[in-house]
């Protein structure tokens, strides 16, 4: 099949971490894509604590006389993986290559979907939205693009029918305002929701989703979702900011 060798390797860059949960979720997330678009090639790498490297991915595509390459990042913000780690990376690549980067994976109301679908399988019903508070609970950046994303967000999910919807970050409270989940937990209760659950916006398990689950553990949150990880629409996500990457022309064209 010639064609698809025409194709550009698509390259997943996840984080990394030593919670050995992490890279299985990545792992997932891959095989997910793989599923939903046969015959793509798709490799994994991390930008540290696991393997393969995202130089050592890159060197051994180079070595088997792949071309052309577009490299995700597996983040949900354009915060500062995206904007210094990344490309530090990629300008480190071995000449023959040529490497397309492809957007963040957020904000895309398809990850909207992912965050209600854990909300769902966690066991909160339509018909619970009106009396729940969310917490949408994310890392935590102190670069301003990320908190405004997420601050966007907050608003969408606002618009469908929850009691109410409080950002928070697992780490330290920002000077922005973000509180920690389990301040957000309280105030959400104080606000009246009978019924408070966090929404973890993340993609995959590790320290800081553990400190989100702490957070709502301590506050009492009644429901805690699952991280957003390989859930159809994050796949379906990734392959739309490949294509972009691949077609630009074309993705223009749809726009």
């Amino acid at each position: 099949m010639h064609h698809a060798s025409a194709r550009p390797v698509l390259l997943v860059i996840a984080h990394g971490s030593r919670d050995p949960r992490h890279a299985a979720t990545v792992h997932a997330l891959v095989e997910r894509v793989r599923e939903q678009r046969p015959g793509l090639r798709v490799e994994t790498s991390f930008l540290d604590f696991n393997v393969p490297s995202v130089t050592g991915a890159l060197e051994s595509l180079a070595a088997e006389g792949v071309r052309d390459v577009v490299a995700q990042p597996l983040l949900l913000t354009r915060a500062f993986h995206a904007k210094a780690d990344i490309p530090a990376v990629l300008r480190q690549a071995p000449a023959r290559l040529r490497i397309t980067t492809a957007e963040v994976l957020g904000p895309d109301p398809l990850l909207l979907a992912a965050l209600e679908r854990r909300l769902h399988e966690a066991g909160l019903t339509p018909a619970d939205r009106p009396a729940t508070g969310i917490v949408l609970a994310s890392a935590g950046s102190t670069d301003p693009e990320a908190i405004a994303v997420i601050a966007e967000i907050a608003r969408e999910l606002r618009h469908t029918g929850w009691c109410a919807v409080r950002p928070a970050f697992a780490s330290a409270a920002s000077p922005e305002g973000f509180p920690r989940t389990e301040d957000a937990v309280r105030r959400l209760r104080a606000a009246g929701c009978a019924r408070v659950a966090v929404a973890p916006y993340v993609l995959a398990p590790g320290r800081l989703p553990d400190r989100i689950a702490a957070g709502a553990a301590s506050a009492g949150a009644d429901v805690l979702a699952g991280v957003l990880g390989p859930s159809p629409e994050v796949a379906r996500v990734l392959l739309a900011r490949y294509d972009a990457a691949r077609l630009p022309a074309l993705s223009a064209l749809g726009a």
